[in-house]
């Protein structure tokens, strides 16, 4: 079979220079896009997030005879379900909460003043009032106040007025409709960008784009499960224990624990604190410790095993720098982008490493420079 001619006539192949200028181009591009576009892209990349997360059900929907728009219309009209179910329900006990807190605050602010001036007072004694003055006792003990007031407020007002981040619009209009667009079409969005592909690299090009997907829905679907299940154990055991604010820090522990250590290590001295001030004995503190002590050998044993497994070549140093060099950069659309970035920067540098390994560069083998 005859090959069919360029319709523009021959090609010459591409040097070097060319390949290593649009690479380059391409990365300007998308900087240049996310320094532009920062503020206006986080509904489109959450709609993203949305699909990418939807797609295998909508596909087996699909291959058992739904029509792909309708798969897509039922699933997404459920996720919405479940997040307006999230704000009947859950997000007036969570204001509630916040408004004991709102009111407690002043007695935990003394209390903080309390405890330092007496771990001052004990240092002063011990070390002597030439290392620990009163002027420093004073100073301590206040800005201590001041600044539990200003974490709790500070707090506060994000959670209160966290959906004038995700403006009525965006929540209602933008997202919900990008999200079915993409999803509907995401067959078709993947073939696109497949027939873009540089033919030289093409075959290189989608083994490495398989893999970083193979990582990234593990890590995302895994992540989700395990987050959920953290939610769920976390705020009903500190309620069962009798934490007034146990609600809201069991489910702040489980959200975070996205970033590794750092839900439960927060849940763990944020509900310690609250409960050495709302607990008359230790007996409350050592049962609040209990339940992280048995939600952390449940999640290092039982969940993560089951959810996330060793499918998932992340590591947790990789991913915290990920999330923080994210948020750094861009803030909360930074933090959505950092882990796909992560997966991608990581898939690609175990290629590349696998070729130096492979090369010259790395075989040859030294130089024999000893004299007979």
């Amino acid at each position: 079979m005859t090959p069919v001619p360029p319709p523009y006539g021959p090609v010459a192949a591409a040097t070097r220079t060319q390949r290593i200028a649009l690479l380059v181009g391409l990365l300007v591009v998308a900087w240049l896009a996310l320094q532009l576009f920062a503020s206006i892209l986080l509904p489109f990349v959450v709609a993203a997030g949305i699909a990418y997360f939807l797609d295998p059900p909508t596909s087996r929907l699909q291959r058992l005879g739904v029509p792909r728009w309708l798969a897509a219309l039922l699933l997404l009209a459920t996720v919405l379900l479940l997040a307006l179910l999230f704000v009947l329900l859950l997000y007036p006990l969570i204001l509630a909460q916040f408004a004991i807190l709102i009111t407690r605050l002043p007695i935990y602010v003394n209390l903080a003043r309390t405890a330092a001036d007496d771990l001052l007072a004990q240092l002063q004694t011990q070390l002597g009032p030439e290392f620990v003055d009163e002027r420093l006792r004073e100073l301590v003990a206040s800005q201590t106040g001041a600044v539990l007031a200003f974490l709790v407020t500070a707090v506060t007002r994000l959670i209160g007025g966290g959906f004038a981040l995700f403006n009525v619009l965006t929540l209602l209009v933008v997202t919900p409709v990008v999200g079915f667009y993409l999803l509907r079409d995401w067959p078709e969005v993947v073939r696109h960008v497949d027939s873009w592909l540089p033919r030289r690299y093409a075959g290189v090009l989608r083994a490495q784009a398989h893999e970083v997907d193979r990582i990234l829905s593990a890590w995302l679907r895994g992540q989700a499960m395990c987050c959920l299940a953290l939610v769920i154990y976390y705020a009903v055991a500190l309620s069962a224990v009798g934490l007034d604010l146990g609600l809201i820090v069991g489910m702040a522990s489980g959200l975070l624990s996205f970033i590794p250590y750092v839900g439960s290590i927060t849940g763990l001295f944020v509900a310690v604190g609250l409960a050495s001030a709302q607990f008359p004995t230790w007996m409350g503190v050592v049962m609040v410790v209990g339940v992280f002590i048995l939600g952390n050998i449940l999640e290092g044993y039982v969940i993560y095993p089951r959810f996330l497994g060793d499918r998932v070549e992340l590591h947790a140093v990789w991913v915290i720098f990920a999330l923080f060099a994210g948020w750094a950069a861009f803030g909360f659309l930074g933090v959505l982008l950092a882990v796909p970035a992560a997966a991608t920067i990581g898939v690609l540098s175990r290629f590349w490493l696998r070729r130096y390994l492979q090369s010259q560069l790395y075989l040859d083998p030294p130089h024999d420079d000893a004299t007979p």
